[in-house]
């Protein structure tokens, strides 16, 4: 993974957005929890426009590069952020962890904020669902491989990952998307993973965008199909 960080850092900027007002309407707050090594999680929170009580479906949203630091609401530039407030029937309550630093996402920390992030929403824990873009979309293999049994479905986005384990996932789903001339996060490091997921017979979706660079996910983020597809899978 160094070097996938390591072009990450060239691009350090890789994802940025300037944060619209808007972004912060009814429905996003900033939150945080402290960890038991004593480090803090901050992390957005969104209640979706359509929720009227129930359990809910829950994105868990790892941004990329461009988003680390000490301005959390900068996790709501690049990812399903515009798509939810565009469609008032978006039923998922969205989680967005920030990075203090650009480095790779830790998995066992991931883990630890989550538990106590879910249990503060009314989730529907059958059907959580994980998905990062760029260093986030290695996040997302790389915790998925962590705790295969959490997620209902992954979606990473321009990722990749060192650990070689992706069988780990048999019995979860798939749906991973890369540009096809990506100069950040070559294709062929993600090709290796997938073809492997197949190998073990993970169910598994590989959309290539022909012609595309790094930036697979404002395409992305914009397919209604994707969000059908999250709701397709629910955890037995």
């Amino acid at each position: 993974m160094k070097a996938f960080i390591f072009a990450l850092t060239v691009l350090a900027l890789t994802g940025c957005a300037t944060i619209r007002p808007d972004m912060l309407a009814k429905g996003a707050t900033v939150e945080k929890v402290v960890l038991t090594d004593g480090s803090t999680v901050q992390y957005m929170q969104y209640m979706p426009a359509s929720y009227h009580g129930g359990k809910a479906p829950v994105i868990v949203f790892l941004h990329g590069s461009g988003e680390a630091g000490s301005d959390v609401t900068r996790v709501m530039g690049p990812g399903p952020w515009e798509y939810a407030r565009d469609h008032a029937d978006f039923p998922f309550i969205i989680l967005a962890p920030q990075q203090w630093r650009d480095e790779e996402w830790n998995p066992k920390h991931l883990r630890e904020w989550l538990d106590v992030a879910e249990a503060r929403i009314p989730a529907d824990r059958k059907r959580i669902y994980l998905t990062g873009l760029s260093l986030g979309g290695g996040g997302s293999w790389d915790w998925g491989m962590n705790q295969p049994h959490r997620f209902a479905a992954i979606a990473p986005v321009s990722g990749y990952s060192n650990l070689k384990t992706p069988c780990k996932l048999t019995g979860n789903h798939i749906w991973a998307f890369h540009g096809e001339d990506d100069d950040v996060v070559p294709i062929r490091d993600e090709e290796v993973l997938v073809s492997a997921a197949k190998a073990c017979g993970i169910d598994v979706k590989y959309t290539i965008y022909p012609g595309g660079n790094h930036n697979a996910w404002d395409a992305t983020y914009a397919n209604p199909d994707l969000y059908a597809w999250f709701l397709d899978h629910k955890k037995e």
